[in-house]
C-alpha cells in the first residue's frame, strides 16, 4: 500500500515576497538599461516603457491574483488552465514549461552566472559550461532538502541582490551629476530606435517570471491569502526597483554614454560611486542574484511535473515525495538531468528558452480570459466565500493584461516566425503524449 505523503504547507508572506522579487530580479535590471534605452530613442520614452511594463505586469498579477484565490492548487498555470479549459490545454501547458523551457531558462541562467564567476576569479571562460553545472547540480540538491530551508534561501539572496539596486537608485538620484533626460541619442543607436512598443515588449520579458509562484501553492500556509499578497506586493517591489534604477542610472550618466556602454552601464556606475571595489561587489551581488533565480525556478518547476504526475499526465514516478523531507525529489533529479544534459551537450538553452516564452504567453492570454470565466460561474454560487481575493477595477484590469499579452504575442510573431512556428510544433508533440497517458489512466 502506498505511503500517503502530501506537501509540507510551511511558507509563509515573506517567502511567497522572496520568490515573486527573486524570480523575477535576475540579471535583466543590470543589464536591460541600455538595450531598452537605445530601443525607445530617448531616456523619457525609456523610463514610460519600463513604467508601462511594470503596469501591463501588475495588471496580470492581479488578474491571477484572483484566479490563483479561486483555484489554490499546486501546478500553477497547468492547474488553472487544466480547471478552466479542460485536462488536454492544461497538460499543454505544463508539457511546454516542464520539457522545454524549465531546462533551457535554468540552463540559460545557470550559464551566465557560470560566465560571469569565470571572468570574476579569472579562470578561463572554457570552464563556464563546468561551473554551471556545478551551480545547478548544488542548487538541485538545496531544493531536497526541508522547504523552509529552500525558502529561507530566497529570502537570503533576494535580501542581498536588493542591496545594491537600492545603493545604485540612491546614488544616481541624490549623488548623480548630470540628467540623463536632457540629453538625446545621436551617433549610437539601434535598428529600433524610437519604437515605445519594442522598448515596452524588452522590459516585459525582464518582469516575467512573478507567475512562477502559483506552482507552490500546495505549499503555502494559506494560499488564498498569501498567494495573491505575495503576487501583488512583490511585483510592486520589482517595479520601483526597475524604474528606480533606471533613474538612478540616468542621473548619472548622459544617454549616449548609456548607449556606448551597453551591458556594461551598471558596472560603470559602480565604479563611478564605489571604485573598482564597487565593479567587483556588483558582479557577486548580481551572481548571488541569479543564483536565487535558479532557486526559484528549480523550486517552482518540478511542482507542475509532480502535480501532472499525481493527475496521471506524466510518468507516476515524478509524483514521489521524500518521505521526511516531503519535496518531489524525482521531479527535481529528472528536471536536474535534462538541464544538465543542455548544458554539457548543446549551445541553444538561450533560444529553446525564448522560443518557449511564446508558447507560454499564450496560455498566460488563456488564463487571463479565464477570470471572466470564474466570475460567470460565481453568479450562479451565491455561498462563494466573499474573502476572496478580487481583481480591482474589473474588467479593466484583465483587459489591459490581455491587450499586453496580445502584444507580446504579436511582436514575436512579426519578429520571429520561424522560432513562433517551431514553438507551436513543440506543443503539438505534447497531444500525442498526452493521448498515451490519457489512455492509460
Amino acid at each position: 500500500m502506498q505511503n500517503k505523503v502530501e506537501l509540507k504547507r510551511t511558507m509563509g508572506l515573506s517567502s511567497g515576497l522572496a520568490l515573486v522579487i527573486g524570480t523575477v530580479i535576475g540579471s535583466g535590471i543590470f543589464f536591460k538599461q541600455a538595450n531598452v534605452l537605445q530601443t525607445a530613442g530617448n531616456p523619457t520614452v525609456g523610463l514610460l516603457a519600463w513604467i508601462a511594463g511594470g503596469i501591463i505586469t501588475l495588471t496580470a498579477g492581479l488578474t491571477i491574483a484572483e484566479i490563483g484565490a479561486r483555484i489554490p492548487k499546486t501546478g500553477g498555470m497547468y492547474s488553472y488552465i487544466e480547471t478552466l479549459y479542460g485536462p488536454l490545454l492544461g497538460f499543454l501547458t505544463g508539457w511546454v514549461q516542464v520539457i522545454v523551457y524549465a531546462p533551457a531558462v535554468i540552463a540559460s541562467i545557470a550559464g551566465y552566472a557560470a560566465f560571469l564567476t569565470a571572468n570574476f576569479l579569472g579562470v578561463s571562460t572554457g570552464l563556464a559550461r563546468w561551473i554551471a553545472v556545478v551551480f545547478v547540480i548544488l542548487i538541485a540538491g538545496l531544493n531536497m532538502l526541508d522547504n523552509r530551508i529552500t525558502a529561507s534561501f530566497q529570502v537570503i539572496t533576494t535580501s542581498i541582490k536588493l542591496i545594491p539596486i537600492g545603493l545604485l537608485i540612491i546614488y544616481g538620484l541624490f549623488f548623480g551629476q548630470v540628467n540623463a533626460f536632457s540629453t538625446t541619442l545621436n551617433a549610437v543607436t539601434s535598428t529600433h530606435t524610437g519604437s515605445f512598443g519594442m522598448a515596452i515588449l524588452a522590459t516585459l520579458f525582464a518582469y516575467d517570471g512573478w507567475i512562477l509562484l502559483a506552482n507552490l501553492a500546495g505549499e503555502l500556509k494559506n494560499p488564498k491569502r498569501d498567494l495573491p499578497r505575495s503576487i501583488i506586493f512583490g511585483l510592486l517591489l520589482v517595479l520601483i526597483a526597475y524604474v528606480g534604477v533606471t533613474l538612478g542610472v540616468y542621473h548619472a550618466l548622459p544617454a549616449e554614454q548609456i548607449a556606448k556602454l551597453g551591458d556594461n552601464t551598471t558596472f560603470y556606475v559602480a565604479e563611478e560611486a564605489f571604485g573598482v571595489f564597487g565593479g567587483r561587489a556588483l558582479s557577486i551581488a548580481i551572481i548571488i542574484s541569479m543564483w536565487g533565480t535558479l532557486n526559484g525556478k528549480m523550486m517552482a518547476f518540478p511542482r507542475m511535473a509532480y502535480a501532472m504526475a499525481n493527475d496521471g499526465l506524466f510518468p507516476h514516478y515524478l509524483s514521489k515525495l521524500h518521505p521526511k523531507t516531503r519535496e518531489p525529489i524525482n521531479a527535481i533529479s529528472t528536471l536536474t538531468l535534462m538541464t544538465i544534459a543542455l548544458i554539457v551537450f548543446t549551445n541553444s538553452a538561450d533560444r529553446l528558452s525564448n522560443m518557449a516564452i511564446f508558447t507560454i504567453w499564450i496560455f498566460y492570454t488563456a488564463a487571463f480570459f479565464g477570470i471572466f470565466i470564474l466570475r460567470h460561474k460565481a453568479k450562479r454560487q451565491p455561498d462563494e466565500v466573499e474573502t476572496l481575493f478580487k481583481t480591482p477595477l474589473f474588467p479593466l484590469t484583465p483587459l489591459v493584461a490581455i491587450s499586453g499579452a496580445l502584444f507580446v504575442l504579436g511582436s514575436t510573431i512579426i519578429s520571429d516566425l520561424p522560432g513562433v512556428l517551431a514553438s507551436i510544433f513543440g506543443v503539438l508533440l505534447g497531444i500525442p503524449v498526452y493521448w498515451y497517458f490519457a489512455h492509460k489512466k
